[in-house]
């Protein structure tokens, strides 16, 4: 079975204006993925018009309904994000707010949508709170019935108040790609244990 992979790009930038470390980030882990064999898209969530909401569709123009269809239809969904004022991004919070949805969503056995798939997350900044931004994403994700495996995060910050993106490096510093490789590695085995085990349901 090929596992696949969606990852949801929280960057404020649209595509086609300036480089996104967010995506350069994303690009470093979907790289990698690949080479596990795990199909891989990207969604830029700031290229779509996603209505603010708790439920997964919020009517006329909501684009929320096709990436949700992504998210479904994948063993393995990263969520990429910059920090802005020590937090993830405005339009990763609001996709994580629309997964809220799944909490109601369940099969016939009182299982969630999301069960049976992993979750990882990536954040890049210029300062510190990398911690708490994966801290805050993960909880989340664990709140909407996905699984987090073990160092399923990778993470870059750059000096405190100062002007040097991720982006910007000349070279990926090792310690980040050990931390991309680890967060694949984790993530991949266990999205396919749980391809092949469910969780099990109420009435087991």
């Amino acid at each position: 079975m090929t596992l696949k992979a969606i990852a949801l790009n929280g960057t404020l930038k649209s595509s086609g204006g300036e480089p996104s470390s967010t995506e350069r980030m994303l690009d470093l882990i979907g790289h990698r993925l690949r080479e596990n064999h795990v199909e891989v898209e990207t969604i830029r969530l700031a290229d779509h018009d996603i209505k603010p909401g708790v439920t997964s569709d919020e009517g006329s123009g909501d684009e929320w309904p096709n990436i949700r269809r992504a998210i479904l239809d994948a063993n393995i969904l990263i969520i990429g994000t910059p920090i802005w004022i020590g937090q993830p991004s405005s339009v990763a919070k609001r996709a994580l707010e629309r997964m809220d949805a799944f909490l109601e969503e369940t099969d016939d056995e009182g299982r969630m949508v999301s069960y049976g798939r992993v979750a990882a997350v990536a954040v890049v900044g210029n300062e510190d709170g990398a911690h708490h931004v994966s801290a805050e994403i993960y909880q989340a994700l664990n709140d909407v019935g996905f699984t987090i495996p073990a160092n399923a995060v990778a993470y870059w910050v750059g000096e405190a108040m100062g002007s040097k993106n991720f982006v910007d490096l000349d070279k990926v510093p090792e310690v980040v790609t050990t931390a991309v490789d680890m967060l694949v590695r984790n993530t991949v085995h266990l999205a396919g244990l749980l391809s092949k085990t469910q969780y099990p349901g109420e009435k087991q």
